[in-house]
C-alpha cells in the first residue's frame, strides 16, 4: 500500500482507497495476533474538509485540514492496550502494535474488557459491503466559492433590518471521510461520509439592549441545505425577535422547549440509560427498564437505517449489528443504551451501541409550534438554554433560558436572564404533547415538546 495520505477530496476512487485500509487494517491484525494477542481491532480513518468564516464583509479565516488516524487496540487474556499514530511508514505501524501490546502487558485483568461477542457481529451484503445509506455526497467546493457563499449568507442578514448593525460573523464548512473498523473475529467494517453546513450569527439592538441569534443548515448532501440568504435572513427575524425582552414573574408555568432545545431533553434521558453511567451507579435512572417515565402516548424509536440520517450504520463502533428498537413504548424504558463493556459490567448484552445511538425518531401527537402555543395557552417558550445545570445522579435539573412569553396562545415579548427548574423524572412525566415541526438538523429527530409545569425564576 501506498504510504501517501488518501485523497478524500477525489470522490472517484473512494471506493478503492476503503479496500487499501481495509488491507492495512488486515495487516494489522495480523501483525497482533504475531505477536501473541488473543484479540485485536483496528480502526482506520482519513478525513478532509474546508471551513471558512467572515464577518462584516471581510474574511476572518480559511482552513483545509486532512486528517488521518490508526488505532490498534489488543487484548492479551482480559488485559488491555491501546496504541494510536498517524503515520504510515512501516516502522511506525510496527511501533503502534508494539506499544499497544507493551501497555496491555502491564495492565491488570479487567473481566468486562474483550471484543464485542463474535455472533453478533454485523453481516455485509451478498457484495461484502454495507449499506452507505446514502451519505456520501462530496461537495466539491473551492476557497473562493465558499467565502462568496459565506459572505451573501451574513449579507443577507445584515440588510434585512437597520437595526441589525452587528455581526458574529457567517461560515461554511464541507467534510468528507472514509473510516475502516476491523477486528480478530474476521469482521470488516469500511464506510464513507459527508457533512455540510452553513450559519450565521448576528447582533442587533445598542449598548446595553444589544441581542445575538443565529441560524444554520446542516445536512450530508450539498443539495439538502438551505440557501444561503434564506439562513441569513432566518438569523435576522430570530435576533431581532429577542429586542427589547421584558421581565417576568416568578412562578409555576407551563414550559414548551422549541424543537432545537427540545432534543437536550432526550439528550438527558439518553445520558441517564447510557451503560457508563448505570454501571458507575451514577445515573438517576437504575434498575429503570419496564418503568414507566414518560406519559403512555410517548414513543422514542431507533432508526439506524434512514437514509442520508446523521447517525445510520449498519453497524455500531465495535461491529456489533445495529437493528430497529424502541427505546420507549408506551412511557415505558425498554431497554438501556449498551456497548459490549457496560453490557459485561451490568450482566447484559450488547444492544449495538457501542459510539451512541443511531437516529432517533419521537414522534408527533400534536400539530405544529403555532398549534402547541394556541393548546399551552399561557407559559413559557423557551428557544434557548445555558449552562450546565443537571445532576445526573438525581435527576435535578436548573438550567438559564431564553425565549419568549406566550398569553392567549400567541407570543407577546421575548424574555431573557430567566431559570427554569424541575426533576427530570418529574418531567419526562409531566410531557403533554410533542409537536410535528421536527428539527432535521441533528440525529435526534424530534419537534418542540410541551411540559405542564416547570418552576421559572424570571429575575423580577
Amino acid at each position: 500500500m501506498s504510504h501517501a495520505l488518501i485523497d478524500v477530496h477525489s470522490a472517484d476512487d473512494s471506493a478503492v482507497r476503503l479496500d487499501a485500509l481495509a488491507a492495512l487494517s488486515q495487516r494489522l491484525l495480523d501483525r497482533c495476533r504475531a505477536a501473541g494477542a488473543t484479540q485485536a481491532e483496528v480502526s482506520c480513518s482519513e478525513d478532509a474538509g474546508l471551513s471558512v468564516n467572515v464577518r462584516m464583509g471581510e474574511v476572518e479565516t480559511v482552513e483545509s485540514t486532512r486528517d488521518r488516524g490508526i488505532g490498534v487496540t489488543v487484548y492479551f487474556g482480559k488485559r488491555k492496550g491501546t496504541a494510536s499514530t498517524a503515520d504510515l511508514r512501516e516502522d511506525s505501524l510496527a511501533a503502534t502494535v508494539d506499544q499497544a501490546c507493551a501497555i496491555a502487558r502491564f495492565t491488570e485483568d479487567d473481566e468486562a474488557s474483550g471484543l464485542a461477542d463474535a455472533d453478533l457481529m454485523a453481516r455485509p451484503g451478498p457484495d461484502g459491503r454495507f449499506d452507505e445509506y446514502d451519505a456520501w455526497h462530496p461537495w466539491a467546493l473551492e476557497a473562493d466559492a465558499a467565502v462568496d457563499l459565506a459572505l451573501a449568507c451574513e449579507a443577507a442578514g445584515r440588510d434585512a433590518d437597520p437595526r441589525i448593525a452587528n455581526s458574529d460573523g457567517a461560515s461554511v464548512s464541507t467534510s468528507k471521510g472514509l473510516s475502516v473498523y476491523a477486528n480478530s473475529h474476521g469482521f470488516v467494517g469500511a464506510e464513507r461520509g459527508s457533512h455540510h453546513s452553513i450559519g450565521c450569527a448576528l447582533i442587533a439592538g445598542e449598548g446595553e439592549h444589544m441581542q445575538r441569534e443565529g441560524w444554520y443548515s446542516v445536512a450530508l448532501a450539498q443539495s439538502d441545505l438551505d440557501t444561503p440568504a434564506s439562513i441569513g435572513r432566518r438569523a435576522a427575524e430570530r435576533t431581532l425577535a429577542r429586542l427589547d425582552p421584558r421581565p417576568l414573574a416568578t412562578g409555576s408555568y407551563p414550559v414548551l422547549f422549541q424543537a432545537e432545545v427540545a432534543r437536550s431533553l432526550i439528550g438527558h434521558l439518553l445520558g441517564a440509560v447510557s451503560g457508563g453511567a448505570l454501571y458507575r451507579r451514577a445515573s438517576f435512572l437504575l434498575d429503570s427498564v419496564g418503568t414507566q417515565l414518560f406519559p403512555d402516548w410517548f414513543r422514542i424509536f431507533e432508526r439506524p437505517f434512514l437514509s442520508r440520517g446523521f447517525q445510520s450504520s449498519a453497524y455500531d463502533a465495535e461491529g456489533v449489528a445495529t437493528r430497529e428498537s424502541p427505546l420507549i413504548d408506551d412511557g415505558v424504558l425498554q431497554r438501556y443504551v449498551l456497548g459490549s463493556y457496560s453490557a459485561r459490567k451490568l450482566g447484559l448484552q450488547s444492544t449495538g451501541n457501542a459510539g451512541g445511538v443511531h437516529n432517533l425518531e419521537i414522534p408527533a401527537n400534536a400539530g405544529g409550534l403555532q398549534d402547541l402555543l394556541r393548546g399551552m395557552d399561557r407559559g413559557l417558550l423557551v428557544t434557548g438554554l445555558m449552562g450546565q445545570g443537571v445532576n445526573a445522579v438525581t435527576g435535578d435539573y436548573s438550567r438559564g433560558a431564553s425565549g419568549f412569553w406566550v398569553e392567549g396562545g400567541e407570543i407577546r415579548h421575548a424574555v431573557d436572564g430567566i431559570t427554569i427548574a424541575g426533576n427530570l423524572k418529574q418531567m419526562f412525566a409531566s410531557i403533554e404533547a410533542v409537536g410535528s415541526d421536527i428539527d432535521p438538523r441533528s440525529h435526534v429527530r424530534t419537534g418542540s415538546i410541551l411540559l405542564g409545569r416547570m418552576t421559572v425564576a424570571g429575575g423580577d
